[in-house]
């Protein structure tokens, strides 16, 4: 794990499993329908149990670029966001990625939390280059942190491989 400060608040990445964070928010890396069936979705449901599904059921469709929020179920985080990323080849992916985070980050100051863990959103079956993910999430992120008035203090990337990390932390060493 390793962080840095952005001003008086943290930005941090490392290796891990999201679905054990104790953040205020854990990200979602969903799909327009809220269907949480594998990946990312499909693990915070089966560790969270089926509340997050029942209360995604009610939301129904979420935009791509958009998010939405649900209670944490059993997890350690109180709220899971559902930010839906685009898929590779739809066109827009990266304005559409940064969205999805900027949606994310508006609701977490909305709820007033004060620590979010993000995955890798969009670069794992929905096949958008990992390089650009890291690039557009951790700037996107850090540049939140730096000109929003926010409730935020932590926002962290929690990564599932070391291949994903290595992007992110190319980012994470620029500044």
């Amino acid at each position: 794990m390793e962080e840095k400060k952005i001003g008086n608040k943290i930005i941090r990445i490392m290796i891990g499993d999201i679905t054990e964070r104790d953040t205020d928010a854990i990200v979602n890396a969903a799909n327009n329908y809220l269907k949480h069936g594998g990946g990312v979705a499909g693990a915070i449901v089966k560790k969270g149990g089926s509340i997050i599904q029942e209360e995604s059921d009610k939301i129904g469709f979420v935009p791509t670029g958009s998010a939405a929020i649900t209670t944490a179920g059993s997890l350690r985080a109180k709220y899971v966001i559902h930010a839906v990323g685009p898929k590779w080849g739809e066109g827009d992916e990266e304005n559409k990625l940064k969205s999805a985070i900027l949606s994310s980050l508006k609701i977490a100051d909305e709820y007033k939390l004060k620590s979010i863990s993000f995955p890798a959103i969009s670069s794992g079956i929905y096949g958008c280059p990992k390089d650009m993910v890291a690039r557009i999430l951790f700037n996107t992120a850090v540049e939140y942190l730096k000109n929003q008035l926010t409730s935020i203090e932590t926002i962290e990337f929690c990564l599932f491989d070391e291949e994903t990390y290595r992007y992110f932390k190319e980012e994470f060493d620029k500044i």
